[in-house]
C-alpha cells in the first residue's frame, strides 16, 4: 500500500511540475482592503510555454473569485466578468489594474498589508484537460497601482 501512495504522490507531483513548468507567473499580488470593504482586484504576470487558457480562479479568503476585464465603453470605464483569458505560447500576459485581474469578492476578512493570499489559477492545457496553479500573492498598500509602485 505504501508503494502504491508513493506511485501516485509521484504522478501528482509530476502533474503539479507540468502544469508549473507550463506557466510561470511573476509579481503577484492583491491590493489591499479596508474594514467593510469586501471585493479587490489580484494581478499578476503569466507567461506559458505552451499556450493555455486562464479559465477561473478560486481563494480561500473570498467567496467568489472571478475573472474581470476594465475595458472603455465610450467615455465610461466598466468591469465585467470574462470566460477566459487566452495566454499565447511564450507571451507574457499581464493581469493589472485597469486591464484583466482576479476580482475577489466576498472576502471573508480584510486583507493587510504584507499579507500572503492563496490563489488557485484553473487553467486548461493545448489538450483541453484542466490544470490548477497554486500561486503566494502579496498583499500591498490599498493605493497600489501596480507592480509594488504607489500613485502619489
Amino acid at each position: 500500500m505504501r508503494h502504491l501512495n508513493a506511485a501516485v504522490f509521484a504522478v501528482l507531483a509530476a502533474a503539479t511540475a507540468a502544469v508549473s513548468a507550463q506557466v510561470a507567473v511573476s509579481d503577484a499580488w492583491v491590493r489591499g482592503t479596508v474594514a467593510g470593504q469586501n471585493a479587490t482586484g489580484a494581478f499578476m504576470q503569466l507567461r506559458s510555454a505552451d499556450g493555455t487558457v486562464l479559465v477561473g480562479a478560486a481563494s480561500p479568503v473570498a467567496g467568489t473569485a472571478e475573472i474581470h476585464e476594465m475595458r472603455m465603453d465610450g467615455a465610461v470605464m466598466r468591469m465585467r466578468p470574462v470566460p477566459k483569458v487566452d495566454l499565447p505560447a511564450g507571451r507574457t500576459v499581464e493581469l493589472k489594474p485597469g486591464g484583466y485581474h482576479v476580482m475577489l469578492m466576498d472576502l471573508k476578512a480584510p486583507l493587510k498589508k504584507g499579507d500572503t493570499v492563496p490563489i488557485r489559477l484553473k487553467l486548461q492545457g493545448r489538450d483541453g484537460k484542466p490544470q490548477e496553479l497554486e500561486v503566494k500573492a502579496e498583499v500591498r498598500d490599498l493605493t497600489a497601482a501596480r507592480g509594488g509602485q504607489h500613485q502619489h
